[in-house]
């Protein structure tokens, strides 16, 4: 008996290129072995619905879409291990088709449709980490704070129009915009409370398309994220330190507060937005942080799977 397949895609993400890659990807997947169920998303939150309700007839999760795809899928067969008590959730492949597809890059997979599906069906699985975020997850960042809004508010046509260059030129309209937020943040280790205009806590080696990972010293599957706090500058000054900082990639400067952690509780007085993978996560006075170490199984190139 075949293997059965689930492959759940978004057809407008990116330049809606999936349809024309369509045959070719289910081809390969049916000559690997699998039976193949396509389902393209139809409204948000569509790629949720969809594989958590199919999860469990499934021997293998494929997704095609930017992060905000990915991030549904994820979320959804953590929440089906939780609800049905597995320790592990079906093996999930990912096909990016997004603008700037930040976690494919943190996981080595191609861009390329044809490779990424090669690599769905001859990959290696890649035990990685998984963000809770409240009662939500995140597969690589939860962001507050200066151009975090960037990502979701960016309409669709523009990012296919111009790709990355849509998020840069919408972040530079903000600039006059910056905001502090006073914030407690209790980690594992030590409690840090200041005024801050931006923070992430990330598991990836790439944001928005610019690479983080040797500066803050990342892998993927060690139980802990990576968290990159700004200080509110107090003068222009200050302000050109934090972004020569941030193009060097250098954290050093007193501006900037770096941790490992496996776990954050933050709080403020005012409720903060949210960004979890690209898209809008809510707006809060507290969140509680959580690693899930090596939840979700995702097939990767050979030599990444290590």
């Amino acid at each position: 008996m075949n293997k059965k397949l689930y492959f759940v895609l978004n057809p407008l993400s990116g330049k809606g290129q999936i349809k024309n890659h369509l045959l070719d990807i289910t081809d390969k997947f049916t000559k690997a072995g699998y039976d193949v169920s396509v389902h393209p998303t139809q409204e948000h939150h569509d790629a949720y619905k969809s594989v958590l309700s199919h999860a469990e007839d499934s021997d293998l999760i494929v997704c095609s879409g930017g992060d905000g795809t990915l991030n549904e899928t994820i979320s959804a067969l953590m929440d089906y291990s939780r609800l049905t008590s597995l320790i592990k959730p079906p093996k999930l492949g990912y096909i990016p088709s997004g603008t700037t597809n930040d976690f494919a890059s943190s996981l080595g997979i191609s861009k390329n449709m044809a490779d990424a599906a090669e690599n769905v069906v001859n990959g290696k699985e890649f035990l990685c980490d998984v963000g809770s975020f409240n009662d939500k997850y995140f597969a690589y960042i939860a962001a507050f704070g200066a151009f975090t809004d960037v990502s979701y508010e960016t309409p669709q046509q523009t990012k296919n129009a111009l790709g990355h260059l849509a998020y840069v030129l919408e972040g530079i309209k903000r600039l006059h915009l910056l905001k502090s937020f006073h914030l407690k943040i209790e980690l594992e280790y030590e409690t840090v409370e200041d005024d801050f205009i931006f923070g992430m806590i990330s598991n990836t080696t790439s944001v928005g398309g610019f690479k983080t990972g040797e500066s803050l010293k990342i892998l993927l599957n060690d139980g802990l994220f990576e968290m990159l706090l700004i200080r509110m500058p107090e003068n222009m000054s200050d302000l050109q330190m934090i972004i020569s900082g941030l193009l060097k990639q250098d954290f050093s400067g007193k501006h900037f507060y770096t941790f490992h952690t496996s776990c954050a509780t933050i709080t403020s007085d005012e409720a903060i937005p949210w960004t979890l993978d690209g898209e809008f996560g809510g707006a809060h006075c507290s969140i509680n942080v959580k690693n899930h170490k090596q939840a979700i199984g995702i097939i990767v190139p050979e030599d990444k799977a290590k």
